[in-house]
């Protein structure tokens, strides 16, 4: 899942970022309000998930808030802030957050109220099935046949793009800017080795992979299987 953070002191981003990162999110990180507000209208269907700061030179929180919510009515907001009135986090809410974290906090708050709404979100699925494959995003399981299988984060926030997109193409751009979090000016051999340990993991021998190469486009989940 793909989360922007909108958040001018450094240290505070670099952490969070780093945080959500080991637990399998691509994190975009602005450091400003003008670019955290460009960002999120230039890329809005892309992100699952909002972090703003309240106080950011250039645009505020508040106004990358409203701004996001004039064009998207679901996608989850949370407001990080040292601004800690009840004044203040009933602003927050009206203007249309769907959280409010006061600074300081720990970080598995914050993850536990991120995946508290992305499981609550606007028809949020969180478990996919395809032939004998099951991903549990709020467990954070995959089974096989009804055995667990261990992937790591990559090879889950890469099978859950897949199973996602059933029956759609996944395009290499796309790939390795939602899961890496990089353009596809880079290297992007690094999807081919992680497509390689998913088909190591729950392909069966003998059989046509669950994952079909559309060779120089991307790669979808094999229909025949």
């Amino acid at each position: 899942m793909r989360v922007l953070l909108v958040e001018d002191e450094t240290a505070i981003a670099r952490f969070i970022a780093d945080g959500l990162e080991e637990e399998g999110f691509a994190v975009d990180v602005a450091g400003n309000g003008r670019e955290g507000l460009r960002l999120a209208l230039d890329n809005l269907a892309e992100y699952d998930l909002f972090l703003l700061d309240w106080m950011l030179p250039g645009a505020s929180g508040i106004e990358i808030c409203r701004a996001i919510r004039r064009e998207n009515k679901t996608t989850p907001v949370i407001f990080l802030t040292a601004k800690d009135t009840v004044d203040d986090v009933v602003f927050g809410l009206e203007t249309g957050a769907n959280d409010y974290l006061r600074k300081p906090f720990a970080f598995e708050e914050l993850l536990a109220r991120m995946r508290v709404l992305l499981r609550n979100g606007d028809g949020e699925q969180n478990v996919f099935r395809y032939a004998d494959i099951e991903l549990d995003i709020s467990g954070h399981r995959v089974l096989k046949a009804g055995k667990q299988v261990e992937l790591t984060q990559k090879e889950f926030a890469l099978l859950e793009l897949l199973l996602r997109n059933k029956g759609k193409v996944c395009r290499r751009t796309r790939i390795i800017e939602k899961i890496w979090d990089i353009h596809f000016d880079h290297d992007t051999s690094v999807i081919d080795v992680y497509i390689n340990f998913l088909r190591k993991k729950l392909d069966l021998p003998g059989q046509p992979s669950f994952i079909q190469t559309l060779r120089g486009v991307g790669y979808r989940v094999n229909n025949d299987v």
